[in-house]
């Protein structure tokens, strides 16, 4: 909404462009200037809070894939005013220079678009996390080791995060045709207990036993429904 009421601002004066005028008129880049800073300040201690999370992934894959929307959004809400600040300090530095108030409707229109562009981007991210985002590519291969590491094959696995630092694993795995209950069930706790090893943040985990034909595992997945097809 904010970036849209600039745009709407931005078109009005465009459509009527005046000088920014009165003694006082430089006054505007001492306080953009001051802003500047301020706001360059919050954007570092955004940066250094990121980091503790970051590791070696870069800026935009961060936000890509962080499960927790609020270091995202905080940065890229201090990114935005920073950057908004400069394209201010753009428009009002060359109507001043210039004495053509155009300058000062691009500024505006650049500040309106910033905005309307990082919602978008918020917007597309958080989504995926209301809807149910599975597991990252590195949780999810260090899953499949725990669970095969016995030898275990995986017919299908399911991950879903139901928080930032909470994860939800279902897998249907194979098991001998011959084995007893008691021994199913034993290397089903001893898998849990390797899987929660090897990533720490799941916390639900449904192991399906089923006896493994000698099938694909994708056509083995899209069989499973259907008990003569075992």
């Amino acid at each position: 909404m904010g970036g849209l009421f600039a745009l709407y601002e931005a078109y009005s004066k465009w459509q009527d462009p005046h000088p920014i005028e009165g003694q006082r008129r430089w006054v505007p880049l001492a306080v953009l200037a001051g802003a500047i800073l301020a706001e360059g300040f919050s954007f570092r201690t955004a940066m250094r809070e990121s980091n503790r999370t970051r590791g070696r992934k870069s800026w935009v894959e961060f936000v890509r894939t962080a499960k927790a929307p609020e270091l995202p959004g905080v940065l890229l809400e201090d990114f935005g005013a920073l950057l908004g600040l400069l394209f201010a300090l753009f428009g009002v530095s060359l109507a001043l220079i210039t004495g053509n108030g155009a300058w000062d409707a691009a500024g505006t229109a650049m500040i309106g678009l910033l905005p309307v562009a990082i919602a978008a981007v918020l917007a597309v991210e958080t989504k995926s996390l209301l809807l149910g985002e599975s597991a990252a590519a590195d949780d999810t291969r260090r899953i499949e080791a725990a669970l095969t590491a016995d030898g275990t094959r995986i017919i299908h696995l399911k991950t879903l995060h139901l928080g930032p630092e909470e994860l939800l694993v279902a897998a249907k795995i194979s098991v001998d045709r011959n084995e007893t209950g008691a021994r199913i069930a034993g290397a089903i706790n001893a898998a849990e207990e390797r899987i929660r090893e090897a990533v720490p943040i799941v916390r639900l985990i449904y192991l399906e036993p089923d006896v493994y034909a000698d099938r694909p595992p994708q056509q083995a997945a899209a069989d499973s429904s259907d008990p003569a097809g075992r």
